[in-house]
């Protein structure tokens, strides 16, 4: 808990920054995101699993000056909403009294941090726990443009509508989707790729569907087509398009 004391005594608050470093390509964080990175003293990420920085750290440190303070946060990738709140209300409380000494921080975020980011929640945390902070959202590449890009592709042309589906627990989303947009981009689908290969299958749309694997990473992967992939089994970090229209450069 942050106290009320610290609250009231800070004079000039520092301020907090999201910034999207991109989904893997650290020369994709762009010009306004690099300044502000290499101004501030501290630079938060989440955590990977063993509680050392995680992805978006990984993308932008060597961009960083060793004098800079590291502070990852325990921000899981679970379900439950309980938990969720908890760890957005602790990542508040361990930068608000950073804040509250005049520090400018940044969050950095993989992808960009308007689009199914973390930094949203974790900004609507220290906003509820000092509402004078000033927060501010530096945009850079998110995936789906990125995956377009490493498949030379267009997102959409003319008049084609477009449904972008976080990872999907119900399957049937895509089937609706697929009623009414000419484009269809999947995020994070490791977990239902079997279910959605037969979805797609089932509608002629394999060879229409196209799957990116870490992209931008040294390790990514392309497939412009998912008509050989019935027992793949793609990593977290992979993004699927499904696109009626076929288009090649």
């Amino acid at each position: 808990m942050i106290s009320n004391e610290l609250l009231t005594k800070s004079s000039a608050w520092g301020k907090l920054w999201g910034v999207s470093v991109g989904p893997g390509n650290d020369e994709w964080l762009t010009l306004k995101g690099l300044r502000i990175l290499q101004t501030v003293d501290v630079v938060a990420c989440p955590q990977n699993r063993h509680g050392k920085p995680g992805m978006a750290y990984n993308i932008v440190k060597s961009h960083l000056r060793p004098e800079q303070t590291i502070l990852p946060l325990d921000l899981p990738f679970v379900r439950d909403p309980v938990q969720l709140q908890q760890a957005w209300t602790t990542a508040g409380e361990k930068l608000v009294p950073l804040l509250a000494q005049g520090q400018d921080v940044v969050f950095i975020t993989e992808g960009d941090a308007s689009l199914y980011s973390t930094f949203s929640y974790v900004a609507q945390s220290v906003q509820r726990l000092a509402p004078d902070v000033e927060i501010t959202t530096v945009p850079g590449v998110c995936s789906p443009l990125a995956a377009m890009a490493a498949l030379n592709m267009p997102l959409s042309l003319g008049a084609e509508k477009i449904a972008i589906l976080p990872a999907l627990y119900d399957v049937s989303e895509l089937t609706h989707a697929l009623e009414w947009a000419e484009v269809v981009v999947l995020m994070k689908v490791a977990s239902v790729f079997g279910q959605v290969w037969q979805i797609l299958k089932e509608a002629d749309l394999l060879d229409h569907s196209s799957l990116v694997e870490r992209v931008g990473s040294p390790e990514e992967k392309r497939y412009p087509s998912l008509v050989d992939l019935a027992d793949h089994k793609p990593p977290y970090f992979s993004i699927l398009i499904v696109r009626r229209h076929d288009y090649r450069f």
